[in-house]
C-alpha cells in the first residue's frame, strides 16, 4: 500500500495536467471544428481524432526508442504524425484566441500542457524506476557433494603410519596435483586442493607435504 501511495503521489499530479490540459485542448478543437462546418458529431469526433493520434503517436515514438528502431534515423513515422498532431492541435487553438501575443500564449497553454503531460508519462512507461535490490546473504560455501573425500578418510582407510594420512586420500590427492598441473602447467596450491578435496587449511597442507613421497 506504501508503494501504492508513493507511486500515485509521483504519477498523480501528471495525470491531472494531463485530463485538465487535454480537455483545454479538446474544446478549442471541437469549437474550431465547429466554425468550419464541422457541426454536432463530427466535431467531437475531429477533436477525439487529433488529440488521440498525438497519444499514439508519442506511444510509438517511445516504444521505438525503447526497441532501438529509432536508432535508425531522425525523422520516423511516429515523428512525423506527432508532428502534425502537435501542428493541428496548436492551429486550433490559437484559432480560438484573440489576435494579441498573449492570446495567442494562453489559447497555446492547453496544447502545450497536455503535450508536456503525454511525453512525461510516456518517458516514465518506458524507464520505470527499479525494484530495490534485495539483502545481499552471505553465499554458503560449496558443498562438494561428488567428492571421495569423506569415504577416504572412514577409520578403516586410516591405517597407516607416520603422517596418519589414509593411502587412499594420499592417492586421491595426487591424482587431483596431477591433473592439476596437466591442465595449468604448474603444481597445484594448497587452497586448490583445498577447493578440490573440501578439507581443512591444515589437513590440506598435510597432503601437500606428503604428495612429494607419496
Amino acid at each position: 500500500m506504501r508503494r501504492l501511495a508513493c507511486r500515485l503521489l509521483d504519477t498523480g499530479p501528471v495525470l491531472v495536467l494531463a485530463v485538465i490540459a487535454g480537455a483545454g485542448s479538446f474544446t478549442h478543437i471541437r469549437e474550431t471544428a465547429t466554425e468550419h462546418g464541422q457541426t454536432g458529431w463530427m466535431a467531437w469526433a475531429v477533436a477525439v481524432c487529433i488529440d488521440l493520434t498525438c497519444v499514439m503517436a508519442a506511444r510509438e515514438r517511445q516504444r521505438d526508442k525503447k526497441t532501438g528502431k529509432g536508432r535508425q534515423g531522425r525523422i520516423t513515422w511516429p515523428v512525423l504524425v506527432l508532428t502534425g498532431g502537435i501542428v493541428l492541435s496548436l492551429a486550433a487553438n490559437l484559432a480560438q484566441a484573440d489576435p494579441t501575443v498573449w492570446g495567442w500564449i494562453t489559447a497555446a497553454t492547453p496544447a502545450a500542457a497536455f503535450l508536456i503531460a503525454v511525453s512525461m508519462l510516456e518517458r516514465r512507461a518506458t524507464h520505470p524506476d527499479p525494484p530495490p535490490a534485495p539483502a545481499a546473504s552471505p553465499s554458503p560455501a560449496p558443498v562438494l557433494a561428488s567428492s571421495p573425500v569423506p569415504e577416504l578418510l572412514r577409520p578403516d582407510n586410516n591405517d597407516t603410519p607416520g603422517d596418519g594420512l589414509a593411502p587412499a586420500l594420499v592417492d586421491y590427492a595426487r591424482r587431483v596435483a596431477d591433473d592439476h598441473h596437466a591442465k595449468h602447467g604448474r603444481p597445484i596450491t594448497r587452497d586448490t586442493l583445498r577447493a578440490h578435496l573440501g578439507v581443512s587449511d591444515q589437513l590440506a597442507s598435510d597432503l601437500l607435504r606428503a604428495l612429494p613421497t607419496a
